[in-house]
């Protein structure tokens, strides 16, 4: 393996579980990503070949043991000078079980979690930190997700976001936060952030706002794989209901592009190329919900908005999806979740339902949607009613406004139809 190449490796499938790690021994949010970074800048000098032998194996044997060995160094020296400034040795090392009484009978669910980066994600998500944080924080952290993809999830600048980030890690640092598991009897308090968490992250593999691709499959999958590990923890049913509706949207991930990269829609996508046992699972878990159990408003959220997955990856045709339905679904969700998403997804609905001049009408009755996509829904609209110059217009907007490399490519070709 190249050095670039084991690069990359590390980290996307490694570096939620380092920074675990070094954060678990050192307790110290703000040295732990720095030094990563700085691990991770001396891997990509020193692994590459030398000039004067291009054959010669730079890439060592443990390339996670490296960059882990590397960041504790950095770590280990950043403490020191303080230490020293301070007259503070103390400061070296804490072990965070000390923290801990031996013993908690509370606890015993949780000792028994074996992925590193849930617990990170676990930790991330404590009551003193708000939800939108929490997650934020935990897709940088965890994840390794961008800060502009995060900005565009929630749907503020980058700028913005990056302020944010660095808030809710001053605020862990300067109040003292206890990044340890919670207590079996905090859990639940936490189930509605963690889910918060897993479903933005999930979200963030789809369409990232900078990109060449129009899918991140392995961070849509590492949500997923989060999830299960959590529902395992804690049967709860907003991680069901959540797992449900991440398994039947990432069932298509295989009929979302063509052979040429270009992104086929909903309607044209081959069904033969969907993953069917994700969806039969998806469907036993929103069929196997207990009726009688309470659900919070966020579980409520992910049941419609799963049930809304499930009357498309259900259905045999395009043809015979039952957009009534959806369109009932959708009337509900936005009593509990009147975001622009959800009503632009309506709008949507609303067409295919009654008619691209019904689709219209919903559509101006939505207050701005930032974004390139409703223009893009009324460009298609337009284009349905055989208004040319206005599609066209709709069109150079969305364009204008689209960040996405696979997008603004279908978007052109829909332009030039014209």
């Amino acid at each position: 393996m190249d050095a670039d190449a084991a690069l990359t490796t590390v980290a996307r499938e490694e570096w939620g579980r380092l920074v675990a790690q070094l954060l678990a021994r050192h307790r110290r949010l703000d040295l732990v990503e720095d030094a990563l970074s700085d691990a991770f800048e001396a891997a990509a000098r020193q692994w590459q070949p030398r000039p004067d032998d291009p054959h010669h194996q730079t890439v060592p044997a443990n390339p996670t043991g490296w960059i882990r060995t590397v960041a504790e160094r950095r770590i280990v020296d950043r403490v020191r000078a303080e230490a020293m400034a301070r007259r503070k040795y103390a400061l070296l090392a804490v072990d965070v079980t000390r923290q801990e009484p031996r013993g908690d009978p509370a606890r015993q669910d949780l000792d028994a979690i074996e992925d590193d980066v849930l617990r990170l994600i676990l930790m991330c998500t404590h009551p003193a930190i708000n939800t939108e944080s929490a997650a934020a924080l935990a897709l940088r952290l965890v994840l390794g997700v961008s800060t502009a993809n995060i900005a565009h999830l929630f749907l503020v600048k980058e700028a913005t976001m990056a302020a944010r980030i660095t808030r809710a890690k001053q605020r862990i640092v300067t109040t003292g936060i206890p990044l340890a598991l919670p207590t079996a009897g905090a859990l639940p308090d936490r189930m509605d952030s963690l889910s918060q968490t897993i479903h933005l992250a999930f979200t963030a593999g789809y369409a990232p706002a900078h990109s060449e691709d129009l899918i991140s499959i392995e961070l849509a999958g590492e949500a997923i794989r989060l999830a299960r590990q959590a529902y395992q923890l804690r049967p709860d049913p907003a991680l069901r209901t959540l797992l449900a509706l991440m398994l039947l949207q990432h069932s298509r991930r295989h009929a979302r592009l063509d052979d040429d990269g270009d992104l086929v829609l909903l309607a044209d996508q081959d069904r033969r190329r969907w993953h069917h046992e994700e969806i039969t699972e998806a469907v036993a878990l929103l069929d196997g919900l207990d009726p009688t159990q309470p659900l919070t408003t966020r579980t409520v959220i992910h049941l419609l908005q799963a049930s809304i997955a499930a009357e498309h990856a259900t259905a045999a045709t395009a043809e015979a999806t039952r957009w009534d339905r959806i369109v009932d679904h959708y009337d509900h969700l936005l009593v509990l979740d009147p975001s622009p998403a959800a009503g632009l997804a309506r709008a949507v609905a609303v067409a295919e339902a009654q008619g691209p001049q019904a689709g219209l009408a919903s559509l101006d009755q939505l207050g701005p949607v930032p974004g390139h996509r409703p223009w893009a829904v009324r460009a298609e609209l337009h284009t349905r009613c055989g208004e040319v110059e206005a599609a066209r217009h709709a069109y150079e907007e969305a364009l204008s406004r689209c960040r996405n490399a696979v997008e603004h490519r279908h978007l052109s070709g829909r332009l030039a139809q014209l």
